[in-house]
């Protein structure tokens, strides 16, 4: 059954320094999740290691109407890299009442990378690993104007890559090199965004 926020959400949620609470080798991003600027929840992407990195990904958000869940999403996933290429994936996905399991392994090349807008080098992209389908999506990846968004009450000049090829283009915004948000919009032209906390 598709519900009024399953596509493209699922698409980008199951993707994920300056602004990240981080230790030598690891970097944590937590972003609040917005419908329509209102919070429905949080997703969180966690780091570790340099050349050989790991990547935790924990999200988890509901949409309420009069008291009533109308939509809920659960994702955890874990994601092993060799450099800029994934290596492996696990994930575990929750849309709504569809579960869905992903493992899969990745040969060193060709070079896939799943949605991790947290990487810079996701601009070079034309295909991205959905971890929430276990299927390569094709995109376009171009940068946008610069910008000014609000991030923990304050603005911020941001640079922006929009990725297209998807039921709604996602925006992606970085302070530098670190990703400070996102938006998109979901079914009912509902403006879902992501804003670091």
């Amino acid at each position: 059954m598709t519900t009024p926020l399953r596509q493209p959400l699922a698409a980008f949620l199951v993707a994920c320094t300056a602004g990240a609470s981080a230790g030598a080798s690891a970097a944590q991003w937590d972003f609040t999740v917005l419908l329509d600027g209102q919070p429905i929840g949080e997703h969180r992407f966690v780091v570790g290691g340099t050349r050989d990195r790991t990547v935790e990904i924990e999200a988890a958000f509901q949409v309420k109407l009069l008291g009533w869940t109308a939509y809920r999403y659960r994702h955890e996933a874990r994601e092993r890299w060799r450099g800029d290429c994934l290596a492996s994936v696990q994930a575990s996905t929750d849309d709504n009442g569809s579960d869905t399991e992903v493992s899969q392994s990745f040969p060193p090349a060709p070079c896939t990378m799943s949605f991790a807008y947290w990487n810079p080098a996701i601009a070079s992209q034309e295909q991205l690993f959905d971890a929430g389908t276990g299927k390569l999506r094709p995109v376009q990846v171009t940068a946008l104007p610069p910008t000014t968004i609000t991030v923990r009450g304050a603005p911020v000049a941001a640079r922006g890559l929009r990725i297209a090829g998807l039921p709604q283009p996602i925006d992606v915004w970085y302070d530098g090199d670190t990703w400070i948000g996102l938006d998109t919009f979901v079914r009912g032209q509902r403006r879902l965004s992501y804003r670091l906390r």
